[in-house]
C-alpha cells in the first residue's frame, strides 16, 4: 500500500439523503489548472514548454486561469486541463442526467454485476405508501434472486469444458439483467464524470437549471466543490436571463413524452407487445453518399466508417424500449438522443415477464398491477413519480444520428452480450439501414441470434485480485 494516496485531500461535498461529490485530488504536482496554463501559454510564444514551466514555478496558475479563462472568457483554455468527480448515493434519474452530455466521459455502477438489494432507494415523497412502494420493489428482487438462477440454470446448463466460475458469473449476470426490470429508477448508484474544466462548468450550468430538484442539488454541489479544487477555474459569472431560459427550455422541452410512433399500453395489460422500430427521418443526401460507395465496399470487420461521411446527412429512429436499456444505448455519445420521461404509459417490456419461472411470473405481473395503482394514488407530479417506477418500464425513445455513428452503434449493440431489449432494437435499426444503404455497399458486423445464454458475460465482469 501507498501511504500517499491515504494523505490525499480530496474536495467533497455532502448530499442530503447521505450521498455525496468528491473531487479527485491525484497528487499532481502540475494539476488541471497548471495543466491548462502551460498549453495556453504555448498557443502565444514559441519561446517553448521549458520556458513556460520556468513561467508555472515563478507565478503560479491561479492569477492566469482567473484572468483569461474566467473573466475573459478564453474557453478553450479550460478545455486544456482535466479532472474527475465522483458522485454516489444519487438516484438513476440523477446519472442519466449527468451522463446526457455529448462530450461525456466517465463510468457508472453495473446493474448486471452488482447486487442492488441494499442500495437506497430515494422516497422523493415521503409518504405513508410511498416507502412501501419502493420496500415492495426490494422484497420482490430479493425473494426472485435464488428461484431465478435456479430456472436460469436448467435452461442453460454448464457446458463440461465451460470453468464453473465463469459460468456462475454469467447465470449472476443474466438473473441481474433480468431482475433489473424491478428496481425502481429511485435505486441509488455510484457514478464518476471525467471532464476538462471548460465542458465541467457549462454542463453544470445546464444541471442546475434541471426541473428535477435532486439534479440541481447535485449540480450545486460539484459546481461548489470544483471551486474550491479549483478555485481559478470556476467564478464564471451568472446571467439572470440566462438562468431563466435554461430553465424554461428544460422544463418545457427537456423530457420526451413520445409521438404518435409509440403504442400506449392497454389499461391493466402489464407486458403489452409494442411497435417496432421506426425510422421516422431520412435526410441522407444519396447523390453525396455515392462518392463514398467504395468506402462502404471496403470496409473491413470491426472497423468504423470514416467520419467524414457525416457530411451526407442523418436518420433518426424512435422506439419504445425499458429505461434499463436505455441507460445502456445513451452511453453512445456520437448519436443525439432525447431524455425520455419514465412513466407508465408504455407498459413493462415483456421480456422481462418472459424470462421469469411461471410461478414468478405470475407473482411479477401481480406485482406490477399492484404497484402502478399504488402510485397512481401519489401526487400528481410526473417528474417525481419516476422514482417509483421499475427500470423495466418502456420510455418512448428518440436517436438521431450521421450513417458513422449508426454503423458503429448498430454494431456494437447488435451482439449477444448486449442485453437482449437493446439487441433486439439494434437488429431493427441494422434492418433498416441495409435496406436503405446495402445497394450501396453497406454490410454490418451483427449477432442475428436473439436472446442467446453467453457465458462470456461471466468474464466482462472488471473484479479485485
Amino acid at each position: 500500500m501507498d501511504p500517499r494516496v491515504l494523505e490525499l485531500r480530496h474536495v467533497t461535498r455532502e448530499l442530503t439523503g447521505g450521498g455525496f461529490v468528491l473531487i479527485l485530488n491525484t497528487g499532481a504536482v502540475i494539476d488541471a489548472e497548471a495543466e491548462a496554463m502551460l498549453q495556453a501559454l504555448h498557443s502565444r510564444s514559441v519561446g517553448g514548454i521549458r520556458a513556460h514551466l520556468k513561467t508555472l514555478a515563478e507565478k503560479g496558475p491561479e492569477r492566469f486561469m482567473k484572468n483569461f479563462y474566467v473573466g475573459y472568457g478564453h474557453k478553450s483554455i479550460g478545455d486544456c486541463g482535466t479532472g474527475t468527480i465522483f458522485i454516489e448515493g444519487v438516484s438513476m434519474l440523477v446519472a442519466k442526467a449527468i451522463q446526457d452530455w455529448l462530450l461525456y466521459s466517465g463510468q457508472e455502477a453495473s446493474t448486471r454485476y452488482i447486487d442492488f438489494l441494499m442500495q437506497k432507494f430515494i422516497d422523493l415523497f415521503g409518504l405513508p405508501g410511498s416507502m412501501e412502494i419502493l420496500e415492495e420493489w426490494r422484497s420482490f428482487y430479493a425473494s426472485s434472486q435464488n428461484p431465478l438462477r435456479e430456472h436460469l440454470r436448467e435452461c442453460f446448463p454448464r457446458n463440461q469444458e465451460e470453468d464453473v466460475n465463469v459460468y456462475e458469473k454469467a447465470i449472476n449476470a443474466r438473473s441481474f439483467d433480468i431482475l433489473r426490470g424491478f428496481l425502481p429508477a429511485g435505486a441509488t448508484t455510484n457514478l464518476s464524470w471525467h471532464t476538462n474544466l471548460r465542458q465541467a462548468a457549462d454542463h453544470i450550468a445546464f444541471l442546475r437549471c434541471h426541473p428535477l430538484r435532486e439534479v440541481h442539488v447535485v449540480a450545486e454541489a460539484m459546481e461548489s466543490a470544483l471551486q474550491e479544487a479549483f478555485p481559478s477555474s470556476f467564478g464564471h459569472k451568472r446571467y439572470e436571463a440566462t438562468e431563466k431560459y435554461h430553465t424554461m427550455w428544460m422544463r418545457e422541452e427537456y423530457y420526451f413524452s413520445g409521438t404518435k410512433h409509440h403504442d400506449v399500453c392497454p389499461p391493466n395489460k402489464v407486458g403489452a407487445v409494442h411497435k417496432k422500430t421506426v425510422l421516422t427521418r431520412n435526410s441522407i443526401d444519396i447523390n453525396r453518399l455515392e462518392e463514398y460507395k467504395d468506402f462502404l465496399v471496403a470496409r473491413p470487420e470491426k472497423t468504423e466508417l470514416p467520419k467524414q461521411m457525416a457530411e451526407c446527412g442523418a436518420m433518426q429512429f424512435e422506439f419504445l424500449i425499458d429505461f434499463g436499456s436505455f441507460r445502456d444505448i445513451q452511453r453512445h455519445r456520437s448519436v443525439i438522443q432525447r431524455m425520455p420521461l419514465l412513466s407508465s404509459s408504455f407498459g413493462v417490456h415483456s421480456w422481462y415477464f418472459e424470462s421469469l419461472p411461471d410461478k414468478l411470473r405470475q407473482e411479477a405481473e401481480k406485482l406490477v398491477r399492484r404497484q402502478l395503482a399504488a402510485i397512481d394514488t401519489l401526487p400528481q407530479d410526473r417528474l417525481g413519480r419516476q422514482y417509483y417506477l421499475p427500470m423495466g418500464m418502456c420510455v418512448p425513445c428518440r436517436l438521431t444520428g450521421d450513417l458513422p455513428a449508426l454503423v458503429y452503434v448498430v454494431e456494437r449493440r447488435a451482439q449477444r452480450d448486449v442485453h437482449p431489449t437493446l439487441h433486439e432494437v439494434a437488429l431493427e435499426m441494422a434492418d433498416d439501414l441495409l435496406t436503405q444503404f446495402g445497394p450501396f455497399g453497406l454490410t454490418l458486423n451483427v449477432d442475428r441470434e436473439k436472446g442467446r445464454f453467453d457465458v462470456k458475460r461471466g468474464l466482462q465482469d472488471i473484479v479485485q485480485k
